[in-house]
């Protein structure tokens, strides 16, 4: 088997997009609840040629961004959920400083912003602006196109994507799975490990190898390494160096496949950038972000 045979099985992959320039904005990314929302509605043709359609109808019911009244998000459940609507819709959370943050769509919109409120820091998670939808069981790709009319709305008034929208931003909507070279140490692998590593590094734009994982690092080295990276936007994959299940022997093996003793080890376009003090020194000296999209 060859090694790309090999490295599909890896579970579970996730390809990054190409860092670009201009910032990049993803219009599939939305809410976690989204995905529970009902299949679009079978209607049968209106035999009035003049009665608007039922997709129309839903989406002149949501009103621009613009347009929405801002409600301050409640620190309590009971007063979220009394003071925002719990059907499905769109919605714009904003931070402390009235800038828009992240625009997301769901089919139980208190649900959502009441995560966030768990999950995002209180400083970027102050008030929301609503899009509810009239109808129990709206058209799915009516919610996407009002999604999509907020989000244009907001860039053609500001010349940029909500952050929260933004390509390798995970703060609203959590970060991919760390990644795993095999499927487990009682496998037998068809080609040597330092190849999986090798097609690894060079498939994803940016990998971190670290102890623990991206969501639970278990050293301040590879915790700080996280943070800098998620910070500075950078989007990136993880391998966790102590999964001895399913990354038996990756420690050992990737010491001297990079020739770098310590973890972690931060690599981009298939080379090594560095461990925790050189990523510290390129963010100190503002060079992180060119030098990781390059």
């Amino acid at each position: 088997m060859a090694a790309s045979a090999q490295i599909s099985r890896l579970h579970p992959i996730i390809s990054p997009p190409l860092a670009s320039p201009k910032p990049q904005i993803s219009f599939s990314r939305f809410s976690p609840c989204f995905r529970h929302l009902s299949s679009p509605l079978s209607l049968s043709r209106s035999k009035t040629p003049t009665k608007p359609s039922y997709r129309n109808r839903v989406r002149a019911s949501i009103r621009k961004l613009s347009e929405s009244e801002s409600i301050p998000i409640a620190k309590v459940p009971e007063d979220l959920h009394a003071s925002i609507p719990a059907g499905a819709g769109v919605y714009g959370v904003f931070d402390a400083n009235g800038e828009l943050q992240f625009v997301g769509i769901s089919r139980n919109i208190a649900s959502s912003v009441d995560k966030h409120r768990k999950t995002v820091p209180a400083d970027l998670c102050f008030s929301v602006k609503v899009g509810p939808a009239d109808a129990a069981t709206p058209d799915r790709t009516v919610l996407q196109s009002a999604w999509k009319s907020w989000v244009e709305e907001h860039i053609s008034a500001t010349g940029k994507p909500p952050s929260g929208n933004l390509q390798g931003n995970y703060t609203w909507t959590g970060a991919p799975p760390d990644l795993r070279l095999t499927p487990g140490r009682h496998v037998s692998l068809t080609v040597p490990l330092e190849d999986l590593i090798d097609r690894l590094v060079k498939e994803h734009k940016v990998v971190a190898f670290i102890k623990g994982s991206r969501r639970a690092p278990q050293c301040g080295f590879s915790q700080k390494v996280v943070g800098l990276l998620e910070s500075h936007g950078v989007d990136f994959v993880c391998v966790d160096v102590l999964d001895e299940e399913h990354n038996f022997g990756l420690r050992e093996k990737l010491k001297s496949y990079s020739n770098w003793p310590t973890f972690p080890q931060v690599f981009a376009g298939g080379e090594l950038v560095g461990g925790c003090d050189i990523i510290s020194d390129l963010a100190e000296k503002g060079e992180l972000k060119a030098i990781l999209h390059k």
